[in-house]
């Protein structure tokens, strides 16, 4: 198998990949193999693109939404680690053990839809291994407070990636989100942004955070929402308003654990 290498401005840094296949020349970027699981089928489906944004479709009971929204694979683990997450009985340090391995595997496949090329390096015996290497210019962006929680796991993945920040609230008048903080590298405009957010209730907070970006040069298909759970609502406003952003989820589900940041951070 080929071994993945995310490389950032700071140097080379080891991710792992998930399956590569072989391409014909003449291609941008190779060919991927990604499995994405219905959430009514414990069966995912295999789909093959060439593009990371269009790897999947939906399932009519998630309202197609389009190949932008992308589930983890469905399998017993990821269906644990959401039970015991969602239970009101969970103790505290429980929660954050299970929520930062959720968050661990929604980073790697986000990883996962980073372009990439091929790349050849010579091992300590000598021999020649083709394998293929992350393009340069990648950066985090978590939406406080909850979307620090997922900070972590993306540096466990990439200790060098860089991490903007922004913070939004709603009005307490027009209960409309507002933005009152905002700090990203200065080239942001030019990376690719892994927006960090667990937990999409009504879209609103991503939105906004999503148009801080554009005023800051960044193009939504630039853009990959990593996210624990999202309501249909939640995923389809934003993908509405934002028809190029890829969003990456382990659950749409009418009802989505908004308790997730005050248990993780103990402040409920």
């Amino acid at each position: 198998p080929k071994t993945a290498l995310l490389t950032d401005d700071t140097g080379l840094m080891p991710c792992h990949n998930q399956q590569l296949n072989s391409v014909s020349s003449g291609q941008e970027h190779p060919m991927k193999q990604v499995r994405f699981a219905n959430s009514n089928s414990s069966v995912p489906a295999v789909v093959s693109n060439s593009e990371p944004s269009d790897a999947t479709t939906q399932p009519d009971s998630q309202d197609n939404l389009g190949p932008q929204l992308k589930l983890l694979p469905l399998n017993d683990q990821i269906r644990e680690l959401q039970t015991i997450i969602r239970d009101k009985t969970t103790s505290r340090g429980d929660f954050v053990f299970c929520a930062d391995r959720l968050i661990r595997l929604v980073v790697e496949e986000g990883l996962n839809q980073l372009p990439y090329s091929e790349c050849t390096v010579t091992t300590p015996t000598g021999y020649k291994y083709e394998g293929v290497k992350f393009e340069r210019g990648n950066c985090g962006v978590s939406i406080m407070r909850s979307g620090e929680a997922m900070e972590q796991g993306l540096r466990d993945c990439c200790r060098s990636i860089r991490i903007g920040k922004i913070l939004i609230q709603s009005d307490e008048e027009t209960q409309k989100a507002k933005v009152y903080y905002a700090k990203f590298p200065p080239d942001v405009y030019r990376r690719k942004v892994l927006l960090m957010y667990p937990i999409l209730s009504t879209g609103n907070t991503v939105i906004e955070a999503v148009r801080v970006l554009i005023e800051h040069g960044v193009q939504p298909k630039h853009i990959i929402l990593l996210s624990l759970f999202s309501t249909p609502h939640g995923a389809k406003s934003i993908i509405q308003e934002f028809p190029d952003i890829t969003i990456l989820t382990t659950e749409v589900h009418p009802v989505a654990p908004t308790h997730f940041g005050q248990r993780y951070f103990g402040t409920d």
